[in-house]
C-alpha cells in the first residue's frame, strides 16, 4: 500500500501501476480508487494512478471538515502527481471526479492532457443530488455484503442487466463488512461537509467546463441518469463539437466504464491524446 502526505499533514492513499500515458482515476463523492476494478483490466497497457481522496477509503480523515471540498482535493490530487514526478497527465473523472477535473483544467491547465467526464457535467439535476443526500452519511441497514448486494440490485433504478455478482462486488467497493454490520467506507461528516458547501452561493460551472477548450474530451453519459440530464449533455456539445460522447444504455449514474459503449469511447479519447 502507498501513501504520501499532503501539505496539510493527512496520508492519502494512492496505487500507481503499470507503464504509458498517464490516467489519473478521480472516483466519485463517497467513494475511492477500487471503483476503478472495473475498468482497470481494459486500460493495463497505460499507467493508471487511482487516488482515495481524504476522508474516504484508506486515507486519513481531515479534523477539517471544510477540507471536503472540491478545491483541496484538486489540491491533493496535484500534490500526489508531484509526489510521483508526474509533470502532466490525463483525468479520467467520475461525477466528482469529474468536477475535479474541470477544476484542475480551470487552474493548473497545464498539467492536464486530456479529461474524461463519467456521467457528469457542469449542471448537475436537482434529482441526483437529492438522491445522493438520501444516502450521504447513512450507514446501510443491511448486516452483510450478500444482504446489501440484494438490496442494491433492487435501489439502483435506471440499471438492468447487471449480475448479482457485479453488485456483490460494487458493495464490498463501498462498505466494510464487520462483526457489527456494514460501515461506511469514509467519514460520515462529509454529508455535513457537502451541506454546508451547498449554503453558499454557487458560481456555477460552466466556467470550468469552458476551460476544458482545447483539451480531448471525452463524456459518457448513462442514458437513465439522474444527474447529468440530456439536455446538459447537448449544451456541453454544442460548446465543445469535438467531444467524444457516447450515452450507455441500461445504466444511471454511474455507468461502470467497462461495458462496451463506455470503452470505445475511453479508447477514441485515448488515442486522439496519443496523436
Amino acid at each position: 500500500m502507498s501513501h504520501f502526505t499532503t501539505s496539510d499533514g493527512l496520508s492519502l492513499y494512492f496505487s500507481d501501476t503499470g507503464t504509458g500515458l498517464p490516467i489519473l482515476c478521480l472516483a466519485g463523492l463517497t467513494r475511492c480508487s477500487d471503483d476503478f476494478c472495473f475498468v482497470a483490466p481494459h486500460l493495463s497497457e497505460h499507467r493508471l494512478i487511482m487516488l482515495d481522496y481524504r476522508g474516504r477509503g484508506r486515507s486519513d480523515w481531515a479534523e477539517d471538515i471544510t477540507t471536503y471540498n472540491v478545491p483541496r482535493e484538486a489540491k491533493d490530487a496535484l500534490e500526489l502527481l508531484d509526489h510521483l514526478g508526474i509533470e502532466r497527465c490525463a483525468v479520467l473523472g467520475t461525477s466528482r471526479g469529474g468536477m475535479i477535473a474541470m477544476f484542475l483544467a480551470a487552474t493548473a491547465k497545464s498539467r492536464v492532457l486530456g479529461v474524461a467526464l463519467n456521467d457528469v457535467g457542469p449542471e448537475l439535476a436537482t434529482d441526483g443530488l437529492e438522491a445522493i443526500f438520501d444516502y450521504l452519511g447513512v450507514a446501510p441497514t443491511e448486516r452483510t455484503w450478500q444482504e446489501a448486494a440484494v438490496a442494491r440490485a433492487a435501489q439502483m433504478v435506471g440499471f438492468a442487466n447487471v449480475p448479482h455478482e457485479r453488485w456483490l462486488q460494487e458493495v464490498k467497493n463501498l462498505f466494510e463488512q464487520t462483526p457489527e454490520g456494514l460501515k461506511l467506507r469514509y467519514d460520515p461528516q462529509l454529508r455535513e461537509a457537502v451541506r454546508h458547501s451547498f449554503k453558499a452561493p454557487s458560481p456555477g460551472l460552466w466556467p470550468l467546463f469552458d476551460a476544458l477548450d482545447g483539451l480531448p474530451l471525452c463524456v459518457i453519459h448513462g442514458a437513465n441518469s439522474d444527474l447529468l440530464s440530456p439536455k446538459t449533455l447537448q449544451k456541453m456539445f454544442e460548446k465543445h463539437s469535438d467531444m467524444i460522447k457516447t450515452e450507455v444504455p441500461d445504466r444511471g449514474h454511474i455507468p461502470f466504464l467497462d461495458e462496451p459503449e463506455s470503452l470505445e469511447a475511453l479508447r477514441r479519447w485515448i488515442k486522439v491524446m496519443r496523436q
